[in-house]
């Protein structure tokens, strides 16, 4: 949860000296209660829905994890997180339900959850007030832990705000033994976001324990909590399971990054606590979550973290021993295109064999390999087998890869794109056919041959083809799917493979405009309209980054610039695409002059400047956290410059204006940089911005 510190007040600073108590310096090796033999699996409302949650949300998500399938998968606890008390004890010092959005309290929404044969799970910190400023548990454990257990509650999500600097074992210790003297098996979730050393005593301490700070939709967010958790394996065991956050699953990064998310929460054996919304899902969100291959490999009984075999340039090989024998081996590729990963049946630690069966958790297909583990694997996206040795390998079609080197267009240019033919298997295959998948209007010339008669086991068979994108696209950027194909013969049956890849061809930018990033981007322009796709953290402070199309020097006083923006990616509420002007719109951090006009998908409309000319945003027009109106598309903008003052305005329909803000802006020069801008405020995650009709007077 997000990291606040409300003002404390004297009684609660008088609670927190109350905690300040000796504890053993050194933890048992594990908690032990038998109350997390596997990773728990369940739900949270946190990442969907902050604080908004009540009963009826937690109901509704209890019934659909039951009609889903998901409770037969395994899902069982329904948690709640922060908000849900009032924001002061009772009389008799005890936390108290918020009557309005648990009008049957805590106890009457845990009947209703066990009554569908579910779990509850409820939230708290270990400080004197919860990340949402809510009474916490420091100085109040026994009498918290023991007002859960009667409400029914069986897990608890213990945080770190407002923890006064007390030492996280102190507090956590504290809290683990009044769970215990209560007598009701309850699960504890310690959430100390990684800090204190946790995974040195969280075995000792928690059922599970956060290793991470707080997790967010993104695949930035995706790999950093992924390697700061894949460094910890040696610390999992029954009862004791390293936690790198919440799943982001359905909440709106691609589909192959939550599978990749899922495979790899599984692989390192970490609980699987759903972060969207369940009662809206959609099918294939909800096929992520109820994937029981990939659920069986997190709650396999043996206990094991997956650990890293490899994690060089991105691509990522994890092997995680199983109960009966077998190896779950995931390969996990980190790069926006695709690529081969490869590793052995000897390398993630499986005996010597005559042959493996290769089960792919997600196609739900079962190849035979002689020792390769291999696969051609999209961008951002993870395969992910399960490799048990076999005498019968002769007896599975072979495992085979195709590959298709990367190549970048724009329109009209032509790469070359070699395809390579990997025969994994323990048997030869024949009439071996290669070929490529283009769109309507892209050309495709052999340079090689494309048909070989035999490959056999461990050997290789190349084609190379030159590739032709089209003069004239149908938008500033296009996506399209170019990839290899190939057909290949074993026993009479034919074995089909395809690795295409989403292509970005964009058209190029003109002149008198001109294109720069901080970050990663693609521009595109045709005719007044422009696209760009870019990335970037953010724009605010230090950190600013962003990715424009721009005319140098074209902002002077009296200077009107208008533009449409007609579409914009949702990859965080404060996206923001729009307007920019400043001195030196290369010159990211440093250049004065520095304002945006933009629009933010879950914010409105907001202008951000430069008040002191240190080169850095730091004065918003919405100091409440939300911008003006709501966000729209079409949408017009419109910044007026007078002098050093600059007026923003944004239209809905081209024709009636709103002022969202006059500002002045010092340090700006005669003549500044002007142009259209995006960043995504997801680090790592890119989003596109549509423009037309770009216009200056």
């Amino acid at each position: 949860m997000r990291k606040t510190w409300p003002i404390l007040t004297a009684t609660a600073l008088a609670a927190a000296s109350l905690a300040v108590l000796p504890v053993a310096a050194t933890p048992a090796a594990a908690l032990d209660n038998q109350l997390a033999l596997t990773p728990p699996m369940g739900w949270n409302d946190w990442n969907a829905f902050g604080c908004n949650v009540s009963a009826q949300l937690v109901e509704q998500t209890a019934d659909k994890i039951v009609s889903s399938g998901l409770k037969a998968a395994g899902y069982q606890y329904v948690n709640i997180d922060d908000c849900w008390l009032t924001h002061s004890r009772d009389a008799a010092g005890n936390l108290v339900p918020d009557p309005v959005k648990f009008p049957d309290g805590i106890k009457g929404v845990a009947d209703y959850v066990h009554s569908k044969g579910l779990k509850l799970g409820i939230y708290e910190s270990a400080g004197t007030l919860t990340c949402a400023g809510y009474p916490g548990s420091l100085g109040h454990e026994k009498q918290d832990a023991a007002t859960f257990a009667s409400w029914g509650v069986d897990y608890l999500k213990y945080d770190n705000c407002n923890n006064q600097g007390i030492p996280g074992l102190q507090r956590y210790t504290a809290m683990r033994d009044a769970l215990a003297a209560t007598g009701r098996p309850i699960v504890y979730s310690i959430c100390s976001w990684g800090t204190d050393d946790v995974a040195s005593w969280g075995p000792g301490v928690g059922n599970l324990w956060r290793t991470t700070g707080d997790i967010n939709a993104s695949f930035g967010s995706l790999l950093s909590n992924f390697h700061q958790n894949v460094q910890l394996a040696a610390g999992a065991k029954p009862d004791a399971w390293n936690d790198p956050d919440m799943l982001e699953v359905g909440n709106g990064m691609t589909s192959a990054e939550d599978r990749s998310e899922f495979s790899l929460w599984a692989e390192m054996a970490a609980p699987l606590i759903s972060g969207t919304d369940l009662r809206t899902a959609s099918a294939d969100t909800l096929s992520v979550y109820g994937n029981r291959e990939v659920i069986a490999v997190d709650q396999d009984p043996l206990g094991r973290q997956g650990t890293a075999v490899t994690l060089s340039g991105g691509l990522d090989v994890l092997a995680k021993p199983l109960a009966d024998g077998s190896v779950a081996v995931t390969l996990f590729n980190e790069n926006p295109t695709r690529a081969t990963i490869s590793t052995t049946a000897a390398a993630v630690g499986l005996p010597k064999s005559a042959g493996y069966l290769l089960r792919d958790l997600w196609a739900h297909t079962t190849t035979s390999s002689g020792g390769t583990i291999s696969a051609s694997v999209p961008g951002h996206a993870t395969v992910m087998y399960r490799v048990t040795p076999t005498t019968k390998a002769r007896a599975y079609a072979p495992a085979l890869t195709l590959g298709t080197s990367a190549a970048a267009f724009t329109a009209g240019s032509s790469a070359n794109l070699l395809s390579t033919f990997t025969n994994n298997g323990v048997e030869p295959v024949d009439d071996v056919r290669l070929g490529l998948s283009v769109p309507s209007g892209w050309t495709v010339t052999p340079l090689t041959a494309t048909r070989s008669g035999h490959v056999a086991p461990g050997k290789v068979a190349l084609a190379e083809f030159r590739v032709t994108a089209p003069a004239t696209l149908s938008a500033p950027i296009t996506q399209a799917s170019v990839g290899g194909t190939a057909e290949a013969r074993w026993h009479g049956q034919v074995e089909q493979l395809a690795a295409a890849d989403s292509v970005t061809v964009p058209a190029p930018v003109q002149a008198p405009f001109k294109t720069f990033t901080d970050t990663d981007a693609v521009f595109g322009q045709q005719g007044d309209r422009i696209a760009v796709d870019g990335a970037g953290d953010d724009l605010w402070g230090s950190t600013d980054q962003y990715s424009t199309v721009y005319r140098p020097g074209a902002e002077h006083d009296g200077s009107v610039t208008t533009v449409e923006l007609t579409a914009q990616a949702y990859t965080s509420d404060w996206a923001k695409a729009g307007i920019m002007v400043r001195d030196d719109i290369t010159g990211a951090g440093t250049s004065p002059g520095y304002l945006v006009l933009a629009e933010a998908p879950g914010k409105g409309y907001v202008m951000q400047w430069d008040s002191t000319g240190s080169g850095q945003l730091d004065s918003n027009s919405a100091p409440s956290n939300q911008g003006s109106g709501t966000a729209t598309y079409p949408t017009w903008l419109r910044l007026v410059r007078t002098g050093s003052v600059f007026t923003g305005s944004y239209s809905t329909d081209g024709t009636t204006w709103t002022q969202i803000a006059a500002v002045t802006v010092p340090g700006v020069t005669a003549g500044q940089d002007v142009g259209v801008f995006t960043t995504s405020h997801s680090d790592g995650t890119s989003g596109e911005a549509d423009f037309t009709g770009f216009t200056q007077s």
